[in-house]
């Protein structure tokens, strides 16, 4: 084990899967024990022996459904546990919706911005106090390159989240905490498949593996920025899109999460976009942003 993070512990949310099954990984095998959250008792309890033989590490479980008051209560009480702190939170239990805002039932668009901007904001306050009391620490919200899409109830959740985080990384930076909001595109894991989301139209050079999403995020946490968009071609692609008309970019995810790639006029207009992206592969910041709101450029 790490004598570097020995007594360093790390909360990962919706950890039984994607995402959060790598960050789980990959802490651990850093040292970090781990507190895991989620849904499913035998999923948690199995993921949690399996890290424990591994990597030689503690871990705990905490089985909380996320959308409701009582299962962010329960992590929220852990992360406030000043006698066990958590010096590594990362918010990344989420899901999407397959349907249309107007087909799907409110109740889902409900659970929907519970999960992903209630939730993610509750137990980042909740984090930050602590953290801030003991000067150091570290969050990572999972945001999406979608929340930098006019496309619907996930999008906007999405842009909460990195905006959000944005401005808690400014505000914290000072009391040594770093925030910093971690944006793939689309990652080969059960997130589509268990949202009933098809992505047909995706071409293969859009597909991120998860080990290397969460590689580049812990990097970029670790370095001290505030967002980061894992892999050149989506460094570019988010930096292009501010000279693309939202019509276009409505266009392409109507496709089955297509780019704007099959129509000529499209093309031109993204090929025009991306050549103001950085030389590097970084995403240009927006010119009244701070040093440390640029996006990260660790690489794959």
């Amino acid at each position: 084990m790490s004598s570097r993070t020995a007594s360093h512990t790390a909360l990962i949310t919706g950890s039984t899967a994607g995402l959060g099954s790598a960050f789980a990984r990959q802490l651990a095998a850093q040292g970090y024990d781990v507190v895991l959250a989620a849904r499913s008792d035998d999923r948690l309890e199995s993921q949690a022996e399996t890290l424990t033989s591994r990597y030689g590490v503690r871990a705990e479980v905490i089985v909380a459904d996320l959308t409701t008051d009582d299962g962010v209560g329960a992590v929220q009480e852990r992360l406030a546990d000043t006698a066990h702190p958590v010096h590594l939170l990362v918010n990344n239990a989420g899901h999407g919706l397959a349907g249309s805002f107007v087909d799907n039932e409110l109740d889902a668009e409900r659970d929907l911005l519970r999960l992903h901007v209630q939730t993610t904001m509750e137990l980042t306050h909740t984090a930050a106090r602590a953290m801030t009391a003991q000067r150091a620490g570290r969050i990572i919200n999972v945001a999406s390159v979608a929340g930098y899409t006019p496309t619907g109830t996930y999008s906007a959740a999405k842009a909460w989240v990195i905006n959000f985080s944005k401005g808690l990384h400014s505000q914290l930076k000072p009391a040594g905490v770093t925030v910093t909001a971690v944006c793939p595109g689309l990652v080969r894991t059960e997130f589509h498949q268990r949202a009933g989301i098809t992505a047909q139209g995706a071409k293969r050079w859009m597909w991120l593996e998860a080990e290397d999403v969460v590689r580049q995020a812990l990097t970029a946490n670790a370095q001290g920025a505030a967002v980061c968009v894992p892999s050149r071609t989506y460094q570019a692609l988010t930096a292009s899109l501010k000279f693309i008309p939202d019509s276009v970019v409505q266009w392409a995810a109507d496709r089955g999460l297509g780019v704007p790639g099959q129509d000529e006029d499209a093309q031109r207009q993204l090929a025009a976009g991306s050549e103001d992206a950085s030389d590097d592969g970084t995403a240009a910041a927006d010119a009244d942003s701070s040093e440390t709101d640029s996006v990260s450029s660790a690489r794959q």
